[in-house]
């Protein structure tokens, strides 16, 4: 066979060999890849939201606000709806989120991207609901990402950690799965009517909350005003 021939067709051969390489090379990074964490580990929350607006949901996120949360401490994000204008804001949990990986802020975040998404479309204020439109738009940014965005999306864990104010009634639901009459909260806020399943409590066991549990030496830094004593005679009642 003729030399040149032969270096033409071995020359060939190495240049298929590398054009899937170079075309990976030139693929965009997965918005979850483990490179991220040394490249971007802590990235600015608005930025963040201005790429996602752009890249998913075509723009239309413009006067949706995100900020971040120092409060929240029972779930890593939520989408509200306020006012007669429409205003939608989404608040990201900062306490769940500030140690959590880079890929937990980026699958909250987008979570509630698609909730404000379909309250500017289409004015669907059901922020628990995650139906069919939602799957949607879940599915579709986990196909074109890599993530692992999910209904779901708290912290089992965290959320437990800043429970630290805990009641436990002395009546008929302490012996009742799943929660065995135990209450844990992350503020020193009694369990009280202003408790949705107060009333049905009171018809399905009507017994005392008692505290059981608070941080160490809170009500020695003058900010923990119900002693157990005191929360004893209340008789506070829960679920």
């Amino acid at each position: 066979m003729d030399e040149d021939l032969v270096l033409a067709l071995r020359l060939q051969e190495e240049w298929n060999l590398t054009v899937p390489e170079r075309a990976r090379a030139q693929e965009p990074l997965s918005l979850v890849d483990a490179s991220w964490e040394l490249v971007d580990p802590t990235p600015d929350l608005q930025a963040l939201f201005v790429q996602f607006n752009d890249r998913f949901f075509w723009g239309q996120l413009e006067a949706v606000e995100v900020k971040w949360s120092k409060r929240m401490t029972l779930c890593a994000g939520i989408c509200t709806y306020e006012g007669k204008g429409g205003m939608c804001s989404i608040r990201l949990s900062e306490p769940l989120l500030k140690l959590r990986p880079r890929k937990d802020l980026v699958e909250t975040l987008l979570h509630e991207m698609i909730h404000a998404y379909l309250f500017v479309t289409n004015n669907d204020k059901d922020r628990e609901g995650h139906g069919p439109e939602f799957c949607k738009h879940m599915h579709r940014i986990n196909r074109l990402t890599g993530a692992n965005i999910t209904i779901y999306h708290t912290f089992h864990d965290e959320v437990d950690e800043y429970r630290r104010h805990w009641w436990r009634c002395n009546g008929p639901c302490q012996f009742r799965k799943p929660y065995y009459g135990y209450v844990k909260r992350a503020t020193n806020r009694a369990p009280s009517a202003n408790d949705y399943w107060w009333a049905e409590h009171q018809n399905t066991c009507g017994g005392t909350y008692i505290k059981i549990k608070e941080p160490e030496n809170y009500s020695k830094k003058g900010k923990g005003k119900t002693k157990l004593a005191a929360a004893e005679k209340k008789g506070d009642f829960s679920y």
